[in-house]
């Protein structure tokens, strides 16, 4: 039976379907919606334990409230632009596999068979539209440590303020004074404390959005290979 299963010598090799070298789409939305399931439920802890209601009395300043509203609307855009950065994922996908399509890719592959003067420019383009955004969400998560920086030195500064108008110690009012000089403290520590929380989690998210905007850059220059190689008219 080896005899038949033998390949004739002049038999052409099978070949294997081609497949999109590098344009697994990796679901960079179903993460984020797992990691916003974990910190709604999360949140819903914490209200529970009376922790969201500790965190608000205890800051008069209204910082640490800054600090959360900050953090979960650049949560939400996460959100937005992790969906937005895999449906440019699948697009490239189709573009790969078709002639015709949508999205950055189609527009840097058009772009690339348009012979453009400056060969730069389609690739500039293609980054300006998949990372630029990135640097502002950057800067807003540096906001939260500087808020909570902030928090620090008006907090500390009320401590201060408050050991300078102490005329004369008097134990019997010594609880009072204690109340009044930890308030200060705690407006420097809490701040500081929700403002590291929230730059870490966010720097969590920012980053995986930076990758995989890499990724796809990769893929799109990936995709243009072809075209870049085919000498001008």
């Amino acid at each position: 039976m080896a005899f038949f299963n033998r390949p004739h010598p002049n038999a052409l090799p099978a070949r294997t379907p081609d497949r999109p070298h590098g344009l697994q789409i990796e679901p960079i939305w179903f993460e984020w919606l797992a990691l916003g399931g974990l910190l709604l439920f999360g949140s819903w802890l914490l209200g529970m334990r009376g922790v969201w209601a500790l965190l608000l009395s205890s800051d008069p300043t209204g910082i640490t409230l800054v600090i959360i509203v900050v953090f979960f609307a650049s949560t939400l855009w996460c959100g937005a632009r992790s969906r937005e950065l895999q449906r440019q994922r699948r697009l490239l996908h189709a573009v790969a596999t078709s002639t015709s399509g949508e999205g950055w890719a189609a527009e840097y592959l058009a772009a690339l068979r348009a012979r453009p003067v400056d060969d730069n420019a389609p690739l500039d383009l293609l980054v300006e539209l998949a990372q630029a955004p990135h640097h502002t969400a950057w800067w807003v998560n540096g906001i939260q440590l500087k808020l909570g920086l902030l928090g620090k030195v008006i907090g500390f500064s009320v401590l201060a303020l408050q050991i300078g108008n102490i005329q004369s110690f008097d134990a019997s009012q010594s609880q009072d004074l204690l109340k009044s000089l930890t308030q200060g403290l705690g407006i420097a520590l809490l701040t500081t404390m929700v403002g590291l929380v929230g730059n870490i989690l966010l720097g969590l998210q920012l980053t995986r959005l930076d990758r995989y905007a890499d990724a796809f850059v990769a893929d799109c220059q990936r995709a243009g290979l072809h075209i870049g190689a085919t000498p001008k008219p």
